[in-house]
This record gives C-alpha cells, structure tokens and sequence, in this order.
C-alpha cells in the first residue's frame, strides 16, 4: 500500500459539471465546492473555467462561485482558452493556478479552441507573458496524450516534442490527460514512465477517463509508473463536451480517496452526497 502523505490528489467539479444542462444554481456550486475545501482533501480543486458561457453555459457563473468560496490552504485552479480568458482570471487573487488544454491531436484542438495546435502553441506563449510577474502559475493539459479517436497521427514521441516545446517557455507542470479514454493500462505505465525520465525536473499529473471497471487498473498503471498527483470526480461524473458524442467519465474521486487511504468512509460519503445533491439541484 502507497504512504497516504505522498499522494495528491485534484478534484475536478469543473470538468464534472460541465456537460450537464440543466443550469445548476450558483449558491448550489459555491455550497458543494466549500464542502471540498473544507475537507482539506484536495491539494487543488479545479472549481471552473474562464471560456464563452455560449460554449460551456454551466459555468458562466465562474466569478460568482469564485467570491463565495471560503478559500483555505487548498489551491484553486481555474480553466481558460485563450488570453482573454487568461487575462480576466488573472487579476482574481483567490485563483493559484490557469489551467491550458493544449491538444496534440490537430482534430480536438479545433473543436476544443477553434484553434490549430500552432496557434496553441502562441496562444500559451501570450498566456505565459500575461500572468508573468503575478503569484499564478500556468499548468498545460496535453489532451489526447495517450491517442485520438479521429485518426489524426500520435506517438509518444509526438508528446515529448510539444512538451519539450512547451518547457522552452518556463511551464513547470504539466497534467497528461487521456481526454477520450484512448489509453490502456500499459499506454499509461509506458508514457508516463518516459515522460517522468524526460522531465525530471517538472511537476507531472494524471487525468484519466476510464469506464468504472477499467478505473481502478488504471490508477494502478500509473502509480507503478511513478506517478503521485491524480486527477479525479466525485462519482465519476465528466469530460469534455467537444470531444465526442460516447463521453467516458473521470476517475471516480472516492476510487482515488480508497485507494490512497485519504479521509474516512464517513466524511467521503458526505461529499458524494454532497455533490449528487448539487447535481439534481441541475437536472430535475
């Protein structure tokens, strides 16, 4: 069994709720998410995003449920695609981390940004000059790390060219998404290896989707690869509604909570209650 102090663990309402139609009120999210704060669980809650509220409506209410939050010790992290999102999460002091998906697949990149994953690449490089000098740190998302489901190339290596990129403009850490649940187990143990070999001096995490069967086998594939920061959702709840129609969910957050020995069954009950609560408050 793994030492419970070693794991990090990023919970990840945002992504969780994302997709979801029914609009879910704001006092109902601010609740749900200082429930996670308070539970000092979290190392840091990914609670929302700065994109078009046409595109992702659930969460046009970003800044609202961001001045309601009763921020602690745990690190908050906000989503944006491009500077203008960039630039209105970076004067808010309660925001520690901008989160970049940045897409190697050429397909997901367009549908994801309405962008070419060369124009991400520049849109990373303004992002980086905007928050320079301020107290927040830029985390990139290499989605569809682990493959596409739209035929565009992919190999390992082409992750470590645009990460290696990447770290040319001073990005620190980097989440390995498996945005469409491309990978298998032993995907997840070889690249993650390689990438860890590579860019030893990084902070690394893992965001998976994965089946519920297949969840639990994946976090172990990653965990013998040496990972130590997991990206998860309460229930399982998730993914990107620009990826494909058959979305697969994140990793279950109470899977995540079990198997690294994080919290008590009674307080891990209590947030997922917690959370599907906030959920009806959406679809019913």
């Amino acid at each position: 069994m793994s030492n419970s102090s070693e794991i990090q663990l990023i919970e990840c309402p945002r992504d969780a709720i994302q997709g979801i139609g029914g609009f879910i009120p704001t006092g109902k999210k601010i609740t749900y998410i200082n429930e996670l704060l308070a539970s000092r669980l979290f190392d840091y809650i990914d609670f929302g995003s700065f994109v078009s509220p046409k595109a992702v409506p659930q969460l046009a209410d970003t800044v609202e449920v961001l001045e309601g939050l009763e921020k602690g010790k745990t690190k908050l992290l906000a989503i944006v695609a491009n500077e203008r999102g960039a630039q209105a999460a970076s004067v808010l002091e309660k925001i520690d981390y901008l989160g970049y998906p940045f897409s190697i697949s050429e397909t997901f990149q367009q549908r994801n940004a309405n962008s070419s994953v060369y124009e991400s690449f520049e849109r990373v490089k303004g992002i980086c000059d905007l928050i320079q000098g301020n107290k927040q740190e830029l985390v990139v998302y290499i989605s569809m790390a682990f493959g596409n489901p739209y035929g565009d190339l992919w190999h390992e290596d082409l992750v470590i060219e645009w990460m290696d990129r990447l770290s040319t403009l001073g990005i620190k850490r980097f989440s390995i998404a498996d945005t469409t649940s491309e990978a298998s187990a032993d995907a997840i143990s070889s690249l993650y290896r390689l990438v860890a070999k590579e860019f030893s001096n990084v902070d690394l995490s893992l965001h998976l989707h994965a089946r519920v069967e297949e969840a639990l086998l994946k976090v172990e594939a990653g965990y013998n690869a040496g990972c130590r920061r997991f990206e998860g959702a309460f229930l399982g709840y998730g993914g990107c509604p620009f990826a494909k129609d058959d979305l697969v969910g994140n990793i279950p957050m109470e899977l995540l909570l079990d198997r690294f020995e994080k919290g008590n069954l009674e307080q891990n009950v209590k947030l997922m209650d917690a959370f599907q609560t906030m959920i009806r408050h959406g679809v019913i």
